[in-house]
């Protein structure tokens, strides 16, 4: 394929990328509200992601399995931190704010990242950055409306923002990660990693599998009903694992960067879904911060002056992809 052709293939795969995340974030608050609290939802879909992609590795890279004493310290962190933790804040954030809302306070974790290779590693970065921060917290205040006081929950603005920060640790450790292994036995392992964690919290024996049999209402203007266990299932393969493995595509013929800004669609198709199945309006004041926000996080997405890696080196991960 000429690299026009590969270009534009890899635009629509993005697209559909961020269009099933989009939808994710619906699907997730419905079984947040039918049956399962955050720590089981963020138990169950890190252990079946953890299997799926585990499998993945086991069947196509079975070397990629093993793992060192070294690496093992690094993989439970990143599973810890940058799995678990922006997962599970996410689900509290999505219980309490409006979809949209809770992505868009968790989507400034590249503004984050831009920042902190400027002022904590020393590393040049692209003077729109500041423009972008300016942009971001102008349209964050629009949509918090903060003039009128706190019209959003205290606990999900919190959680929204402790989430976005997780997402920044999770990019910059991802960096790191992928010097040693491939992405998805990376992912494969952080998420079995997080699983194990939540394991603990709460074990599998307490877990209400009963429950998920039962059925749920569909929103909004889709019709009928489906078991609990259906919508759980879609979160944890076309919500989490097909996205994921469309994004790996995207990034091969589209580049990290790009991908990351197409990325960050999911925002706005997150809360334009949720406007139509759950009516979770904003108001035209929130819509605008939104959209100014979403400037403010292009610009910090583009600010990094990356330095090209060797022809050898696996693409990085985009910043605009949250797990």
């Amino acid at each position: 394929m000429t690299r026009e052709p590969r270009a534009s293939t890899g635009l629509v795969v993005a697209v559909v990328a961020a269009v099933l995340f989009s939808v994710n974030g619906t699907v997730s608050k419905v079984v947040l509200q039918h049956g399962l609290s955050s720590l089981e939802l963020v138990s169950v879909r890190s252990a079946g992601t953890a299997l799926v992609l585990l499998g993945i590795t086991a069947a196509t890279r079975p070397r990629a399995l093993r793992v060192g004493w070294r690496e093992l310290g690094f993989l439970v962190a990143y599973g810890v931190t940058g799995i678990a933790m922006v997962q599970w804040l996410y689900f509290v954030a999505l219980q309490r704010l409006p979809v949209g809302v809770a992505l868009l306070f968790e989507y400034t974790a590249p503004l984050m990242v831009a920042l902190w290779v400027r002022f904590v590693q020393r590393q040049p970065v692209r003077s729109r950055l500041w423009l972008g921060l300016a942009c971001a917290l102008g349209g964050l205040a629009l949509v918090a409306q903060f003039w009128k006081g706190m019209v959003l929950d205290p606990l999900g603005l919190v959680s929204a923002v402790g989430a976005g920060a997780a997402l920044a640790t999770y990019y910059l450790m991802g960096e790191a990660g992928q010097r040693q292994r491939d992405p998805i036995s990376l992912m494969g392992f952080s998420f079995g990693f997080s699983a194990v964690l939540w394991a603990v919290v709460q074990p599998w024996w307490t877990f209400p599998f009963g429950r998920m049999r039962q059925a749920v209402e569909l929103p909004g203007a889709v019709p009928g009903s489906a078991p609990l266990w259906v919508l759980v299932l879609w979160v944890i393969l076309l919500g989490t694992v097909v996205p994921f493995l469309l994004v790996l595509y995207a990034v091969t013929h589209l580049g990290a960067a790009r991908t990351g800004l197409v990325g960050m669609l999911e925002p706005v198709g997150a809360g334009i879904v949720a406007w139509v199945l759950l009516g979770e309006a904003l108001a035209p004041v929130q819509v605008l911060g939104s959209v100014v926000v979403l400037v403010g996080i292009a610009l910090a997405e583009t600010a990094r002056q990356q330095v090209a890696p060797p022809e050898e080196e696996r693409a990085p991960l985009p910043e605009g992809i949250a797990p």
